[in-house]
């Protein structure tokens, strides 16, 4: 396999790609088939929480759901064990599996994080499903560090932000497969079948994984990397990243725009609900069509900037294209509150809304994870998206404490901060690397 491509004179930066085999789709096949169960083990526990009005869990039977105060608590705290160990778990994955490499470090990850997800299934207390909990957030924050190092190694620049958008859809086709998989398990099996089936699933996937000769068919050092090489080469990781502007640029991002699809996911249901009187049972078409849109999105918006950059435009030039359009896209969320007003007995048009900004945040999102491959070499991709997952994760935990103490009361400067976050987070990325794809260390 070739190693080297055609450079372009000015930027001395891969123009061409290097020879490639389309195996590098079935590569990112198997990234969306991870991406997928990732998201679905994460929601089993949600899925089948009307399950688990148990005694361990504190449910007092003849007691309305309105009034189980210790159920309540005890069934948040297990979420919040999961969102936290999720979050510290982004600080140490990315650099393992830099360490490890993607295909020993990615194997790793799924291994974990299924076991965990079975783990589930003998649990008989709220101690039990915490531990459990902690374990399935530790190992799922592996896999978008993995992912993304895997479309590094395996696609030209100009690809990858399409191949991070195809496999990121994963994350939106999960919501539609796991509601069906998990009702039919269940109804079946029992609720604790329902984790034993998602868990296997993960570990099918990593002996799958281990069986595919990733080392040997990936591609060789491109002229990008041998270039991006020495911003890392014999230096200690994290002080260059401190002193890296691409690094805090790629943080920032994250930590702006990641809290507001958190948010589309935990409060769209109940906005529906509370302003169209959409119920568990009707809601399902709206969240179904914005899913999909979502997916759409993702796809197209990686597209756009690979598009760009086979028509004679740069890295900077594409990426920061796409990630404009995308932000412009998300604006009219802004409009939301009024619809409302407008439309009282039609909450189409606000859903419009939604699957328009949904669709430009996993537009926005594939590109934005495309960066650091751009500005980073291969061997610390992984600690650099693990560390702006940790900040997302962050900026996600902030928002959610103002929306739900301001979001009843106060919706229409929640949903401006969503429609703005976007072209701020630009704002900042241009303002700390003004040019994108040129190696840099301050």
């Amino acid at each position: 396999m070739s190693t080297n491509s055609a450079t372009s004179p000015s930027t001395g930066f891969t123009a061409t790609a290097p020879d490639k085999s389309n195996v590098r789709w079935f590569v990112c096949f198997l990234l969306f088939l991870a991406t997928t169960i990732n998201y679905m083990d994460r929601s089993v526990f949600s899925l089948i929480e009307p399950l688990l009005h148990l005694n361990f869990m504190g449910w007092v039977p003849g007691v309305d759901a309105a009034h189980q105060t210790v159920y309540n608590i005890n069934y948040g705290r297990i979420l919040i064990c999961f969102q936290i160990a999720y979050g510290v778990g982004f600080l140490f994955a990315g650099r393992l599996i830099d360490k490890l490499g993607t295909k020993t470090g990615y194997a790793i990850a799924i291994l974990v994080w299924g076991c965990a997800s079975m783990s589930h299934s003998i649990v008989g207390s709220v101690a039990g499903f915490c531990i459990a909990r902690v374990f399935l957030g530790l190992g799922e924050s592996g896999n978008f560090p993995a992912a993304i190092k895997a479309t590094t190694e395996w696609f030209p620049s100009e690809e990858r932000a399409l191949a991070t958008g195809l496999f990121n859809s994963g994350s939106n086709a999960s919501a539609f497969i796991a509601p069906v998989l998990i009702a039919a398990v269940t109804l079946r099996w029992g609720w604790n079948a329902a984790f034993i089936t998602t868990g296997s699933m993960g570990l099918i996937w990593c002996v799958i994984w281990l069986l595919f000769p990733y080392n040997k068919l990936r591609r060789g050092t491109t002229q990008t990397q041998e270039n991006l090489a020495p911003v890392t080469r014999d230096k200690p990781i994290y002080s260059v990243l401190l002193r890296h502007h691409g690094f805090w640029a790629f943080c920032i991002g994250k930590g702006l725009t990641d809290p507001i699809w958190w948010f589309y996911l935990f409060y769209l249901p109940k906005f529906l609900n509370d302003n169209y009187g959409l119920d568990l049972n009707h809601v399902k078409y709206p969240l179904i069509v914005i899913y999909t849109m979502a997916s759409v999105g993702s796809i197209a918006g990686g597209w756009l900037s690979g598009f760009r950059m086979k028509h004679g435009h740069s890295v900077n030039s594409g990426r920061k294209f796409a990630m404009l359009v995308c932000a412009l896209c998300v604006l009219p969320i802004m409009l939301v509150p009024h619809m409302h007003d407008l439309f009282p007995n039609n909450a189409w048009p606000a859903i419009a809304l939604f699957c328009l900004a949904t669709a430009a945040h996993q537009g926005w999102s594939a590109n934005l994870f495309s960066t650091p491959t751009d500005m980073f070499p291969s061997t610390s991709v992984s600690t650099v998206v693990g560390i702006g997952g940790a900040a997302g994760a962050a900026g996600g935990a902030i928002f959610t404490w103002i929306v739900s103490h301001y979001f009843s009361l106060h919706p229409l400067p929640i949903f401006a901060m969503a429609g703005f976050a976007y072209v701020t987070a630009l704002l900042i990325f241009q303002f700390l690397v003004p040019q994108l794809g040129q190696p840099r260390t301050a």
